[in-house]
């Protein structure tokens, strides 16, 4: 989480921005609170998206498919302005990080139990995401957020809009989108997508998730290496615990017809008797995780209008008549809760 820079709005529709969250391929996002106090997450898409009307149609009608999932294991949609100068798209935020945060830099590769249960929320957004006639396209760790209650996944249907930056308008059936390492390989090909390329999408997460290395290598030998191996051989599952490597085998499938179900997947996961309703029935993470989430929750807290947070931080000999004594420090002004960015809210995908 950043301050807000001086080219950054001061308010988007009726948001009061807090803070920057991130940017990236679609615009930039920030930490908003409305007027009734909600926090929300706002993504401003770029200027230069803005001004091509073949994205402003996708962006129009893939904002209005997403505002029909349900369910509780996505980030929901709750306002959009697609007919902005600039449009923008606010979610509810969700006090967590990223699972590539997790996995790549807090934590480490999660244990088979988490996993399953990851597995099972995931499947759980999908079955919502794809009941709205949406298929996701871009799932991965950076669009799966972590809480105590198990994992939210965001930016669904949002990235199949940047299809139109190709010129190909809003007839196009097959593009490039997606996330080199996480793509199916019906996107490395171009062909037609369907819900099993979200399938084949999970399966690299929970590979992910499970080692903290990616099935079919980084792309650190170029990325069209990367997306044959996608296309063509088989993944490396070389650390995945056993319990689960067949299911994470057979969601990676080539055949896209060949892939289980999302019912399959939720019955082959074993978890299903530990969630319910959104939530992990009980601890779903190791202990040191769950302690770091609840001070990525602290901070969220602590996250108030910038005046007001300077004020709280006046010392005695700074604050005039009346202070008493030394300034209180509120939640999360302590050392633990700064210890590194809030993350949350929409990817920045």
């Amino acid at each position: 989480m950043e301050k807000l820079g001086a080219a950054d709005p001061q308010r988007i529709g009726a948001y009061r921005l807090l803070a920057r969250l991130g940017a990236g391929g679609m615009g930039h996002v920030y930490l908003a609170r409305s007027d009734r106090g909600r926090t929300v997450a706002v993504k401003l898409v770029r200027e230069d998206l803005a001004a091509q009307e073949e994205f402003r149609a996708r962006f129009r009608q893939e904002v209005r498919a997403a505002r029909r999932v349900g369910g509780h294991w996505t980030a929901p949609v709750l306002d959009a302005d697609t007919d902005a100068e600039v449009p923008w798209v606010a979610t509810g935020y969700v006090a967590g990080p990223t699972l590539q945060q997790v996995v790549g830099r807090d934590h480490g590769a999660l244990p088979e139990r988490s996993v399953r249960i990851l597995a099972a929320g995931l499947a759980h957004a999908l079955q919502d995401i794809h009941a709205a006639g949406i298929v996701h396209r871009d799932l991965k760790p950076s669009n799966v957020l972590v809480t105590i209650d198990g994992p939210r996944v965001i930016d669904f249907g949002i990235a199949r809009a940047l299809e139109t930056q190709a010129g190909d308008g809003l007839t196009r059936t097959g593009s490039l989108v997606g996330s080199p390492g996480f793509m199916a390989p019906e996107q490395v090909r171009g062909d037609r997508i369907t819900p099993a390329c979200d399938v084949f999408c999970l399966g690299s997460v929970l590979a992910y998730a499970a080692t903290g290395t990616l099935p079919f290598g980084a792309a650190n030998s170029g990325v069209h290496a990367l997306m044959f191996r996608i296309a063509q051989e088989e993944p490396d599952l070389s650390g995945v615990p056993e319990g689960i490597a067949d299911l994470v085998r057979d969601c990676l499938r080539k055949d896209p017809a060949t892939r289980p179900t999302l019912n399959r997947i939720l019955d082959r996961t074993g978890a299903e008797d530990t969630v319910s309703g959104g939530r992990s029935r009980d601890p779903w993470l190791p202990g040191a995780l769950v302690a770091q989430l609840g001070r990525h929750a602290v901070r969220l807290l602590d996250t108030e209008d910038p005046e007001t947070r300077e004020l709280e931080r006046v010392s005695p000999t700074q604050g005039g008549p009346g202070t008493g004594g030394p300034a209180q420090a509120g939640p999360g002004t302590g050392g633990q809760a700064q210890g590194g960015p809030a993350q949350g809210g929409p990817g920045t995908g």
